[in-house]
């Protein structure tokens, strides 16, 4: 009996140690003011880059930011290599100062992991990682890329969320963040790959209301858009003042068409999000699909996780 007692008492104690642990990591993301329990909605966008998540949901995100919920955009990797000139360190911090403007411009917050562009794989410990950030947002909604996408750094992401989608609910995987008692919905990004299957949204928002909002975040992002990229050139962005707000405004066109043709090659799912005159009048927007691996919202429930509907 003796012998049971102290058992016990020593399982209450790493316990009671477990929790003040878990307590102490959920109160603490680098550079992230938390976010008060108000009854807002929590939303984590994941992106292999310093500029994923804002392409792909910016809008989104200004949107629920505007109506006072928490956003937190996470790049997982910190884009060293992203530029046909510039590497390492000073590209990782310029990448970093962009995509840190760009966010304020949205009103949301970020975090990006000290992991090498190009580099991600898909490891238990970067399982580990992915889950507990999404536990210590305690997320409402987890968006990330489908895992069958042209980047190695894009599918990898993809694949790492989707393993966190169970993963966030198990007591004693990384038990120093204290597991979810509901799954959240996970969602993906639309894209345009068909193969093993074409992105099929669920739902569809409007941003025109913050498109240019969007399109100004993403004109900071110099390094990726004016300049190309990993993939762009010295002529792209010329050095004379004209030259470089005729480029800008170039990229800030080629972004607002993207948006567009969201529009224009989804009408259908469209229609069922703004029926009648309203679908028409949407010029901007963006897509997202349910994920089988998380909770499974109906419409309504979509509708107050998206609550840009009148």
């Amino acid at each position: 009996m003796t012998t049971r007692r102290t058992l016990t008492a020593t399982a209450l104690l790493a316990a009671l140690f477990v929790s003040l642990l878990a307590l102490s990591a959920r109160a603490q993301l680098p550079g992230v003011k938390m976010p008060p329990n108000d009854g807002k909605l929590r939303i984590i966008a994941f992106g292999a880059h310093p500029d994923d998540c804002e392409i792909q949901a910016g809008g989104s995100g200004a949107l629920w930011a505007k109506q006072g919920h928490h956003v937190l955009f996470v790049s997982v990797t910190n884009g060293d290599i992203g530029h046909w000139r510039e590497a390492g360190g000073p590209l990782a911090l310029r990448r970093k100062a962009e995509v840190e403007e760009a966010h304020r411009i949205l009103g949301i917050q970020g975090v990006i992991l000290d992991i090498h562009d190009g580099e991600l794989e898909p490891t238990l410990e970067n399982r580990r990682t992915i889950t507990r950030l999404i536990r210590a947002w305690n997320a409402d909604i987890v968006l990330a890329p489908r895992p069958n996408d042209y980047h190695p750094d894009h599918r990898y992401t993809g694949v790492l969320v989707q393993d966190a989608a169970y993963m966030v609910t198990v007591p004693f995987f990384v038990p120093d963040v204290p597991h979810m008692k509901k799954n959240p919905v996970f969602m993906y990004y639309t894209d345009r790959f068909q193969k093993p299957n074409p992105s099929n949204p669920d739902i569809l928002i409007s941003i025109d209301s913050v498109v240019d909002k969007k399109l100004d975040a993403l004109g900071v992002m110099i390094s990726q858009f004016a300049e190309g990229g990993a993939n762009g050139n010295a002529s792209l962005y010329p050095s004379d003042p004209a030259g470089q707000k005729a480029r800008q405004k170039q990229v800030r066109d080629n972004f607002s068409r993207r948006f567009q043709s969201t529009t224009a090659r989804f009408q259908k799912q469209l229609a069922d999000w703004y029926p009648g005159e309203s679908g028409k009048a949407v010029k901007h927007a963006e897509a997202f699909e349910i994920c089988e691996y998380g909770s499974q919202p109906n419409k309504a429930e979509l509708k107050k996780l998206f609550p840009f509907f009148q």
